[in-house]
This record gives C-alpha cells, structure tokens and sequence, in this order.
C-alpha cells in the first residue's frame, strides 16, 4: 500500500504539461493522416517523446524528494524497497 503522494504541490503543472503532450499525439496523428513528409512527422514525434520525459523527471524527482526521503528517515525495509523502485524506475527511464 502506498501512502499520499509526492507531486501533489505539482499536479496542476503535470496535467498541464500532460495535456499539451496530449495535443502533440493527436496532431503527430493527423500529420500520418495527412500524409506529411516522414521527417516531420519524426520531429514532432521527437518533441512529444521530450515532453513526456519531461513529466516522468518531474514525478521521479517528487518520488525521490518525498516518498524516498521519507522512507530514507523511517529506515529498515521501507527504505530499501523505495530505493529499489526508485532504481527500477531510473531503469526503465533510460532504456
């Protein structure tokens, strides 16, 4: 079980950042309708990858900042399993 989360204070910010990630998916689908020349279709698709990485750093960074500092404190196994899902999202970022 998961306690309060961390990006609270930001949700606002992810949701509109999420948002206008959103509208870049929709417009890469209607450049694909569109038949647009392939490298422009890749260079948006390049801008709402960027976007979406932007959101994951912001979340990994409250992550870290909240749930892990917090469980850092507490000690024991808590401690160690935050550090091991914050290991395991840093993996998954970065493939």
């Amino acid at each position: 079980m998961h306690g309060p989360v961390g990006y609270v204070a930001d949700k606002d910010e992810l949701l509109k950042r999420l948002r206008r990630a959103e509208g870049q998916v929709r417009g890469i689908q209607r450049m694909v309708e569109d038949d647009t020349y392939c490298i422009d279709v890749l260079t948006q698709v390049s801008a709402a990858t960027k976007a979406l990485e932007s959101v994951a750093l912001a979340l990994l960074d409250d992550h870290l900042a909240h749930c892990v500092a917090e469980a850092s404190a507490e000690g024991g196994p808590v401690a160690e399993e935050k550090l091991r899902e914050a290991s395991a999202a840093i993996a998954r970022l970065v493939r």
